[in-house]
């Protein structure tokens, strides 16, 4: 590119699309199961592709990171062993570490190309990849989650993309069964749930397969995230219990010994209030 333009994705089910002004496409590289590229932009940082669809910037990222991680694992009263399936560029591993009390995170992605973009693009992503804690697998996140040991995990983070391609099994009955075997008597299981303005009936989908799975409480946090379609995502926690408390531990979060640059103890609470239309769309399941 001779002078900067303008790089779009359209997003047919929401009638809308986002764009990013770019200066060059810097790789790409097609892997056995995407095609990956990454952009450098003029404000945003670099920009990560997936099958044309935008993955993360370097400036905004944050966001979905922290609400990722965070919540859940000031939620759960003791977390020490934390699965992420997906996660490939290795923000949300990142973040699961900067929590002392846990003793191993996995993280699980088919896609070893896209921790290698990773690497080389979004460094500051992977500056926990050499923690001794961490493990890094590049495998089917399906089966790594069949032959988990029941009764073995205490948070199962779903890192993934969108429901289609690779991780289109990832939000289905036969997974999450998975995922509740897995868990502990009182494990979370986290997805990100997609956008709670246009697709609250995939949200309403994805907790009634959870449902058939044995999981019997829900919680969606909506949070900001611009480069996702129409700017406002979310996270879903689900749990075993029946009118699970999804209370979190208050004192640690504000105490926190780690940085955080979106999510804090009070933005944790304010994200536990849904908007009247989003919480009466769940309510009717």
């Amino acid at each position: 590119m001779t002078e900067p333009t303008w790089l779009y994705e359209n997003f047919e089910k929401a009638g809308s699309s986002i764009g990013y002004r770019v200066t060059r496409k810097l790789d790409e590289v097609q892997s056995p199961f995407q095609h990956i590229e990454i952009y450098e932009s003029t404000d945003w940082g670099n920009i990560m592709l997936i099958d044309g669809a935008m993955m993360l910037t370097t400036r905004d990222n944050f966001l979905y990171h922290e609400m990722m991680s965070h919540p859940a694992l000031f939620t759960h009263a003791d977390p020490k062993r934390v699965v992420i399936i997906g996660g490939g560029d290795c923000g949300t591993l990142r973040e699961v570490l900067r929590h002392p009390g846990v003793q191993s995170a996995t993280q699980c992605d088919i896609d070893e190309q896209v921790t290698r973009m990773a690497e080389k693009y979004f460094p500051e992503l992977c500056e926990a990849n050499g923690d001794p804690r961490a493990e890094l697998l590049w495998d089917d996140g399906i089966a790594y989650m069949a032959n988990c040991a029941p009764g073995s995990v205490d948070i199962v983070i779903v890192d993934s993309t969108d429901p289609v391609g690779p991780a289109e099994g990832l939000f289905n009955q036969a997974f999450f069964e998975s995922c509740h075997r897995a868990l502990k008597d009182d494990g979370i299981l986290v997805q990100q749930s997609e956008s709670p303005l246009v697709l609250l009936d995939l949200i309403r989908e994805m907790r009634a397969e959870m449902g058939k799975a044995g999981f019997a409480s829900f919680q969606t946090l909506p949070f900001p995230q611009p480069c996702y379609p129409t700017g406002w995502w979310s996270c879903t926690m689900a749990k075993k219990a029946a009118d699970a408390d999804f209370g979190f531990r208050e004192a640690d979060a504000r105490g926190k010994s780690f940085p955080t640059a979106y999510y804090s103890a009070d933005l944790h609470k304010g994200a536990q209030a849904l908007p009247p239309f989003v919480a009466e769309a769940l309510a009717r399941g």
